[in-house]
């Protein structure tokens, strides 16, 4: 591989190594030392300097370390896209700790478990009804040591920083300081802004992003630091015309999930480049003014969301032509959106695939050559992969024929979190095990056709039957329940339950479906209940999906 990163920092590396052996932070570092006045983020229209932010998370970091935060503790950020996300991720990192992403749409049980399993000892969080309350009532269970709290207010440009208290009041909750608890902008105020030059390897964990297994209970996966800056590399690489220290990359996918933690945050800094935050990507207006306005030139995206651009009433009025790249992922891109879209704007829909366990890029369709409409594309730079039969997994399978997707990488986790047992099954002589069906035609491109496990992908997420059926049999008048995904215009797939009541019982969809509000988080939360006699089930007493899937 060509080593486009020595063209930017030649000189920390040694001679022959692959990928450099540093951690994330060290981006940051070098992107402040070089273009300290360039802007680093946009939110809500505030431009914030590389300076600045290098600043607070200097500042934040030694705070974190004076609260008792020592090397590889886990510390939860439990937030949206915004400034503080993006300092708590690198401070987090500067004081030796290790950032444990945490989806702001939990609802209590959801946190508690990852809260738990992941040994959460310190949070950042926001002041928002839908965050500090849910925070506060797990402390006594986890237990948490320190909360850490802070405002969008403290990130928003004049007037919209004065006016957000007021207009927004109904939305935000009063922190009190004390036991435990500490305003995100005293911390900052009351430490410096120095170094605390933790030693941190390049093998070490940086991170613990949670999914799902195959059976269905959420795991922490271990991604290190050399696994975050090998996938940049290799998307740097890959994305040969992209200008170091040049694009504008729209960060409407969530931080805290795997495409979003690597394609907009950490390939930002990577590159010295500006990341304009997306608090809500489901806001397509948002989405299109900011493209128009900050002239963005990186959108990534899952297809859900380019349907809702290229469908948007008054699209038109939105000049879209700076948007060179788009990187799409997580579920099939349709001909007709993808063609549209980039008529509209002149760039180009790279499809790829990744996953959390792969940091997560694996494959992308090339940025010039052929691209394949439906393909994931080839696999990127340093990436083996290969199709071996479902059965043993060790027979590798001939040209256009179905198997499981295996691969290998810099980019492959270390293993989950405390869970020996379950790495083990998909990490298997240097391979990791996908649990994906595809195949690969003769010029090497791949194609997705199916999943070894019954996941469902909505909106980008991923979605554990398990976890719902679990939730559904604790419902009162439910018997028995199956789910599965249904195919969705907008989020790809959505989840359809099957139930069968206990005898003399009656309910409605709408009463399941707030039964499951409660407990889930709104993209696991079924869309439509079907209400059987009996589940098509095996001789062994097992639920055959597949049954359900077919047409009736």
């Amino acid at each position: 591989m060509e080593k486009i990163w020595l063209k930017h920092y030649p000189e920390e590396v040694p001679e022959g190594a692959d990928y450099p052996d540093v951690p994330m932070f060290y981006f940051l570092d070098e992107a402040t030392s070089k273009f300290p006045e360039k802007t680093s983020m946009i939110f809500v229209g505030k431009k914030i300097t590389y300076f600045e932010l290098y600043d607070a998370v200097l500042r934040l970091a030694n705070g974190l370390i004076d609260l008792g935060v020592e090397k590889g503790d886990r510390v939860s950020v439990f937030m949206p896209n915004c400034p503080q996300a993006v300092i708590s991720y690198f401070a987090i990192q500067k004081a030796g700790g290790i950032v444990v992403e945490t989806n702001p749409l939990y609802v209590e049980r959801e946190l508690e478990y990852q809260l738990q399993d992941a040994g959460v000892n310190t949070v950042v969080t926001l002041d928002l009804k839908m965050l500090f309350p849910k925070v506060q009532a797990v402390r006594d269970t986890v237990p948490l040591k320190t909360v850490i709290v802070s405002s969008l207010s403290e990130y928003l440009p004049f007037p919209k920083n004065v006016l957000y208290p007021v207009v927004r009041r109904r939305d935000c909750v009063p922190v009190e300081r004390g036991e435990g608890t500490f305003l995100f902008k005293d911390v900052l105020s009351t430490h410096p802004r120095r170094d605390p030059k933790i030693a941190v390897d390049a093998d070490e964990c940086a991170v613990l992003l949670y999914t799902g297994g195959t059976t269905g209970v959420p795991k922490g996966v271990t991604l290190t630091h050399k696994n975050l800056v090998a996938n940049c590399v290799q998307g740097f690489h890959w994305l040969y015309k992209a200008e170091y220290a040049g694009e504008i990359i729209l960060a409407a996918l969530p931080l805290f999930h795997s495409f979003g933690h690597t394609c907009c945050l950490n390939f930002a800094v990577y590159a010295a480049s500006t990341l304009v935050l997306i608090p809500d990507p489901r806001d397509t207006k948002d989405i299109l003014e900011n493209i128009q306005k900050h002239r963005g030139t990186m959108v990534p995206g899952v297809p859900a969301m380019y349907v809702n651009m290229i469908n948007y009433p008054g699209l038109t009025r939105y000049d879209l032509s700076s948007v060179k790249y788009c990187f799409s992922g997580a579920a099939p891109m349709p001909v007709e959106v993808l063609e549209r879209f980039e008529a509209l704007t002149g760039g180009v829909i790279l499809e790829g695939f990744g996953m959390t366990e792969t940091s997560p890029v694996t494959h992308i369709n090339p940025l010039t050559g052929r691209r394949k409409v439906g393909s994931i594309g080839l696999p990127i730079s340093d990436t083996d992969c290969k199709i071996v039969d479902l059965k043993e997994g060790e027979r590798e399978v001939p040209v256009g024929e179905e198997g499981e997707m295996v691969v290998r990488g810099p980019q492959v986790m270390k293993g989950y979190w405390n869970d020996a047992e379950e790495t083990g099954k998909v990490l298997r002589e240097g391979w990791m095990y996908t649990g994906d069906i595809a195949t690969m035609d003769e010029e090497g491109y791949f194609y997705i056709v199916g999943r070894k496990k019954d996941m469902i992908i909505s909106s980008g997420f991923n979605v554990y039957p398990r976890e719902i059926e679990e939730v559904l049999f604790e419902h009162p008048k439910i018997k028995e329940a199956s789910v599965i995904g249904i195919p969705d215009e907008k989020r790809g797939e959505t989840v359809k339950a099957f139930i069968v009541l206990k005898e003399g019982e009656q309910t409605t969809s709408e009463e399941v479906i707030e039964f499951c509000k409660e407990n889930l988080a709104a993209y696991k939360v079924p869309t439509s209940i079907e209400v059987v006699e009996t589940l098509p089930k095996s001789m062994v007493g097992k639920v055959l999906r597949r049954k359900l899937r077919e047409p009736q």
